[in-house]
């Protein structure tokens, strides 16, 4: 992998680039749809082509306990077996440390978990989410870290940080000595954890930063903690992360945070909410959210957005899309989706835009203010 930065904010920290993998270029700043199960809900690699999507995300976790990695690895890697031509990122696991807390046990060697699925025990440790992430071939796989939740107290979250850095090392220490079996590059992002606290996240940067080759993660925000605080931490992150490397904040976020953190030197992005909203009929638009539920939409013959150009706003209305959604017709989940990764997608481009034209503080300006001021958004 190689990273090239093209443009540099002259007043923020905003940044063009590209980030070259044996899949091709990926612009930056870039959102990464999330492909939990080897798609991305109810669209189709097709329809993530049409969006100029560059790479998408899969969830080591949920593709280890079904179909498995075995299975997906003579499928030829999850790019084949899902018939997907562009970049892959997979997750570690290790958000699922988190987020299934109830279902794990976790100590120094790994993570013992029950599985959501059937109940039987697992056992995820930073040597087996490095093999399983190679079977996946993913081109760019992230290090088995440990989330603690945003209301964590200083000494878990203490924890998590050494226990984070020791996997970085194990994890290292697996892929010098352990090939991939796919014949492309994978390359490994660590991830960077330490809460709100400010002497962790440097601590966290400091060990896991001889580490990284081409890009690391922001790991860890978006779990509970406040929003300025969120932010604080980005702009600290920004000053110790590597410049000439991509930076990844994981799980985040709403338009607005993207344009807040992008303004803070982050380039990649992924998140649940564009495809999640759609299916429960919240779509992103130039005027603001649109609740389609409502029942102000009932009778409403206009388009969702005359300045989006996706199937939904080019062929449909407001009042047919609330009656999909409210008889629950796939195709209102479809054409919501694809709606709001549409926005995502040209919120991103526009954004690489200014950046270029050097315009790009005074945009930011007046999108946060218009879209802040408008729902909360």
């Amino acid at each position: 992998m190689k990273f090239t930065i093209h443009h540099q904010d002259e007043v923020t920290s905003a940044r063009t680039g590209e980030i070259i993998t044996d899949r091709g270029t990926i612009p930056t700043p870039v959102f990464m749809p999330i492909g939990t199960r080897g798609t991305v809900k109810a669209v189709s690699t097709e329809e993530l082509n049409s969006i100029s999507a560059k790479i998408i995300l899969g969830n080591t976790y949920h593709l280890y306990l079904k179909p498995g990695h075995d299975l997906i690895g003579r499928a030829g890697g999850l790019h084949n077996f899902m018939n997907w031509n562009g970049a892959l990122l997979t997750d570690s696991g290790g958000f699922q440390v988190f987020s299934l807390a109830k279902l794990n046990k976790i100590n120094d060697e790994g993570v013992e978990f029950q599985s959501h699925i059937d109940g039987s025990r697992h056992l995820f440790t930073p040597e087996s989410s490095m093999e399983i992430q190679q079977h996946l071939g993913a081109d760019i796989i992230m290090a088995f870290d440990q989330c603690p939740p945003g209301q964590a107290d200083y000494q878990t979250v203490e924890t998590a940080v050494e226990r984070t850095s020791k996997w970085m090392k194990r994890c290292s220490v697996y892929l010098t000595e352990n090939q991939g079996i796919h014949d492309w590059e994978q390359n490994v992002f660590p991830i960077v954890q330490g809460n709100v606290y400010e002497e962790l996240r440097q601590k966290s940067a400091e060990e896991l930063i001889p580490f990284a080759t081409c890009g690391m993660a922001i790991g860890g925000l978006a779990v509970g903690e406040e929003k300025s605080a969120m932010f604080e931490t980005i702009e600290q992150m920004d000053e110790l992360l590597p410049k000439d490397q991509p930076r990844y904040l994981m799980g985040v976020g709403r338009p607005t945070d993207l344009v807040r953190s992008v303004k803070r030197g982050v380039d990649m992005f992924d998140c649940v909410l564009p495809t999640r909203n759609a299916r429960n009929g919240q779509l992103f638009t130039s005027h603001g959210i649109v609740n389609i539920r409502n029942e102000k939409h009932k009778e409403d013959f206009s388009t969702v957005d005359e300045k989006c150009g996706c199937n939904l706003c080019k062929n449909h209305t407001r009042a047919y899309l609330r009656h999909l959604m409210n008889v629950n017709e796939i195709l209102g989940h479809r054409l919501a989706t694809m709606h709001n990764l549409t926005y995502y997608m040209d919120l991103m481009e526009n954004m690489r835009s200014e950046i270029a034209a050097g315009t790009f503080d005074e945009w930011s300006h007046n999108y946060l203010k218009f879209m802040l001021d408008y729902k909360g958004m």
